[in-house]
């Protein structure tokens, strides 16, 4: 039997190729001004500018912005591997809030953990522009959609 030729890897996508995909695909992502800093070799960094309508009652960035965008920054960590084709979705976020967050950007940085043909298992760890301090951290698993 004849060894199959190799795979052709999968074209590299640039933040800004990837940054393209995210705002299309995640249209509140483009309406916050989340901008992709890097997502390559299972990894992105994705940063959401402060906006005072994402702050809730006390001053603080809101949850629902924090959890949207590491949703959004593990996904730019599975455009990054699929050369910008990726349709999976999430199917369990876990998030733990250790400190607030004060007004100001926010970075999230992704990494997949594990990437099985069925489900990808990945973590996020968001922190304010202005500090190395981890201000949550997320676990996340998807479910792999094959396109038709």
């Amino acid at each position: 039997m004849a060894d199959s030729p190799p795979l052709p890897p999968k074209r590299r996508c640039s933040p800004a190729e990837i940054q393209a995909i995210v705002h299309v695909g995640v249209p509140i992502a483009a309406a916050w001004g989340v901008e992709v800093l890097e997502a390559a070799g299972g990894r992105a960094a994705v940063r959401l500018p402060f906006r005072p309508d994402l702050l809730r009652p006390g001053g603080t960035v809101s949850g629902p912005a924090l959890m949207g965008l590491a949703d959004v920054a593990m996904w730019a960590a599975l455009l990054g591997v699929t050369g910008g084709k990726d349709e999976s979705v999430t199917s369990t976020m876990t998030v733990n809030f250790l400190r607030p967050f004060a007004p100001g950007p926010v970075v999230a940085e992704a990494r997949l953990l594990k990437r099985g043909k069925r489900m990808v298992f990945g973590e996020v760890l968001l922190r304010a522009e202005s500090s190395e301090e981890v201000s949550a951290h997320v676990t996340t698993s998807w479910v792999v959609i094959a396109p038709a």
